[in-house]
């Protein structure tokens, strides 16, 4: 049996997966979403969860299928802020659409979410950048979207944002200013820079991460760029964090594997969850 892929998802498409969510979780509503990447899904145990929703349940909500990714919603609160965290999302490699992708988000819009923080597990495209390293996001390299693979095809959903919507801050200034702050104060290095997002799902060959360096890209992977996008056209302030999960390989020496990626989450989620609990406390 063939499963649905949709190009693209009306409205009341998403307010009805909008309302299944709040059946779970009552009357309780989310300030902030947090999308958790590869092998970051732990962060999500540190929440107070109000209500604990696997994905598979919803109607038309894509499930993961890469270890890693539980594929579970978690509603409650962290660092006292109510808080919609997605452990586990879906990738453009797994089969699905892009409107599958930015689904998440567009749910997590109609919930009232105000503030998107995404995060994902990077390859190091810069060579002074080490697994373990956290780094900001401050601009992105959309080469999939390049390609014509747009989370925003087809009907543009009017109540949500503009047709053509403005990219020149799609990670929010004063979230940064925010993060460089807490992470000074609590001893975190934070790296900084441009992350591309490529469609995967075979990692990088040398000639690739050398092209992308010259393009002045400094982590690359395979996900976050159409959340942000969807985010951004509805009006959704964005602040992004990857956690580096292996060195570049600019010259072919090493080789990269999922196993390895899964690895370094352990060691950048303590890190991970003391700057985003910072984050998250100094939110006006």
């Amino acid at each position: 049996m063939l499963l649905r892929k949709p190009d693209f998802f009306a409205l009341q498409d998403i307010d009805a997966i909008a309302a299944a969510v709040r059946e779970r979780a009552g009357d309780f509503r989310p300030r902030v979403g947090l999308i958790l990447g590869s092998g970051l899904g732990a962060l999500a145990d540190e929440a107070e969860a109000v209500a604990v929703i696997p994905t598979a349940e919803l109607p038309d909500w894509p499930v993961s299928t890469v270890p890693g990714h539980a594929g579970r919603l978690v509603l409650g609160r962290l660092a006292s802020q109510p808080v919609m965290i997605l452990q586990g999302r879906v990738h453009y490699y797994e089969g699905y659409t892009m409107a599958q992708v930015g689904l998440p988000v567009r749910v997590m819009q109609r919930l009232g979410v105000e503030i998107l923080i995404v995060t994902n597990a990077a390859g190091a495209v810069n060579p002074e950048f080490v697994p373990g390293d956290l780094m900001l996001i401050t601009d992105h390299l959309n080469l999939i979207g390049m390609a014509g693979l747009n989370p925003l095809r087809g009907p543009n959903l009017d109540e949500l944002g503009p047709r053509f919507p403005d990219m020149s801050r799609a990670y929010d200034p004063d979230l940064q200013t925010l993060a460089r702050q807490v992470a000074r104060q609590r001893n975190i290095l934070l790296r900084e820079g441009v992350y591309a997002s490529l469609a995967g799902p075979s990692f990088e060959t040398p000639a690739d991460l050398r092209f992308l360096r010259v393009a002045g890209v400094d982590a690359v992977g395979m996900s976050t760029v159409p959340e942000v996008i969807v985010a951004r056209h509805g009006g959704t302030r964005v602040l992004g964090i990857s956690g580096i999960s292996n060195k570049a390989n600019l010259d072919g020496s090493t080789i990269t594997t999922h196993e390895e990626v899964l690895e370094a989450g352990k060691v950048i989620t303590p890190k991970l969850l003391a700057l985003l609990r910072g984050v998250l406390q100094a939110l006006p």
